[in-house]
């Protein structure tokens, strides 16, 4: 169609049929096989903008279009998200096509992260991780295929950015499920707030992530829940350099079960060591509310328990982990599985690359 791009899925010898992870845990047989990764070519020009910074994906079943939100907030092109065509089955993951960007109006400092279809309004749904310098709080947004804004909805004062409490900087509302019925909605802090304890660390897993599930219709806050990330896996080099792992997106499995994805970074590794990649699944009925809780300590709260899915690092196919962000299930296989997809945030850095993912999820 007019204005598409194509690019193609790069070979990845022997990942199709041989390739499982069956790591399970108490709460979870779901396995993922690698079917294919395709990469976008960096600085990538499309429709006068630059395609980068992809930290958001999901997929419209009926249409089969496919989104992917950018977290530009204006420093390359304006904030927006682009749609696409995946060419997928069980035996590989052909081309991806570009097939229209679309500008997000009226939020005037915007930080885009995670984005969600919702069929029901025919609408996307996404997520600002705000701006601390403008006490521009974290918040969720409803905006239509034209960009236009519909709806703003603000999260409990305890996200708002303080001097000594609130969010960190830049590891605010990261990740976005949407309940298969369409009428709630989980978001997903990346890091815990200053109050509940420290970002991860060398063998230290830090303080739990806040998810808060939302009434889309009336914007009550129903319930929260603390999950437990990692600790880092992987000493940075030096070791006293930048690293870190947080929470990047979740995902529902169903109305109760969610799948989250772990992100970590370690500095001064090599391409194939400096990011780790994991997934987990968690029931979210487990643990307790801290809708009430000023400040999480042991002992006043109880985390839901996870189970690994799938660590990224059992791939040898896969010889460059990147920032992955994104997570959605994708196209039904011919087979009745669904297909899970994964992208990554280059932050328009010549050092990394955008990477989709393309895998068959069994339960």
């Amino acid at each position: 169609m007019a204005g598409a791009a194509k690019f193609a899925a790069l070979a990845l010898t022997g990942c199709a049929a041989a390739q499982i992870n069956s790591i399970s845990g108490a709460l979870s047989n779901a396995k993922l096989r690698l079917i294919g990764e395709v990469r976008l070519p960096h600085q990538l020009q499309y429709q006068g903008t630059v395609v980068g910074g992809l930290s958001g994906i999901d997929f419209d079943a009926a249409s089969g279009t496919l989104y992917l939100l950018s977290d530009d907030g204006g420093s390359q092109s304006p904030p927006r998200f682009y749609t696409a065509r995946l060419q997928l089955t069980a035996a590989g993951l052909g081309d991806i096509e570009l097939t229209g960007v679309t500008f997000l109006q009226g939020v005037s400092t915007p930080d885009p992260e995670a984005i969600r279809w919702h069929a029901g309004s025919q609408s996307v749904f996404w997520t600002s991780e705000g701006n601390a310098a403008k006490l521009a709080a974290p918040t969720l947004h409803q905006s239509g295929l034209d960009g236009s804004l519909q709806r703003t909805w603000a999260l409990p004062a305890m996200f708002d950015f303080g001097l000594t409490s609130g969010p960190r900087i830049n590891k605010t509302l990261e990740g976005l499920a949407i309940a298969p019925d369409g009428q709630t909605a989980w978001l997903a802090m990346e890091a815990a707030l200053r109050e509940d304890g420290p970002v991860p660390g060398l063998g230290v897993p830090g303080g739990p992530c806040r998810f808060t599930q939302i009434d889309l219709t009336s914007g009550k806050f129903l319930r929260q829940i603390a999950y437990q990330p990692d600790a880092t896996p992987r000493a940075p080099s030096p070791a006293n350099a930048s690293a870190d792992n947080g929470v990047t997106e979740i995902l529902m499995l169903d109305a109760h079960r969610m799948l989250v994805l772990e992100r970590a970074y370690m500095a001064g590794l090599g391409p194939a060591a400096r990011n780790s990649l994991r997934v987990y699944q968690i029931d979210t009925r487990q643990g307790s509310s801290t809708l009430d809780v000023t400040a999480l300590r042991s002992g006043n709260f109880a985390a839901p328990a996870k189970s690994l899915v799938a660590d990224f690092s059992d791939y040898p196919a896969l010889t460059q982990l990147d920032n992955t962000e994104g997570m959605a299930w994708g196209p039904l296989l011919a087979n009745g599985n669904r297909s899970l997809l994964f992208i990554s945030d280059d932050n328009f850095s010549t050092q990394q690359i955008t990477q989709l993912l393309a895998f068959e999820f069994t339960n």
